[in-house]
């Protein structure tokens, strides 16, 4: 006998997360423009946009930068830009 009156029921929810969290915002020139980088805790690329956008502003709100991204850590992550763009960059952390 069914006991769900014609409402399937409900499968257990996939307790994995679904979208890696965002431990660094870097805010990096990129041929003229800014833009905002989030990044994993392993440094892994998670999505570019344009960092003028407010979605930028509220993700730094109360955060100070550092100016770290020509550290050697970065270098993997940040290569398509030059050491000038990366000294230049502020580099967020957040708190996950």
């Amino acid at each position: 006998m069914n006991h769900g009156y014609g409402i399937e029921a409900h499968h257990a929810a996939d307790p994995t997360p679904h979208r890696i969290p965002v431990h660094f915002v870097v805010v990096i020139d990129s041929g003229g423009s800014p833009v905002a980088m989030l990044f994993s805790a392993q440094r892994e690329l998670i999505e570019q946009f344009d960092a003028g956008t407010e979605e930028t502003a509220s993700l730094v709100r109360g955060l100070l930068p550092e100016r770290c991204a020509d550290d050697p850590r970065w270098d993997r992550a940040l290569q398509g830009h030059g050491a000038d763009e990366r000294r230049a960059a502020d580099v967020y952390t957040l708190h996950v």
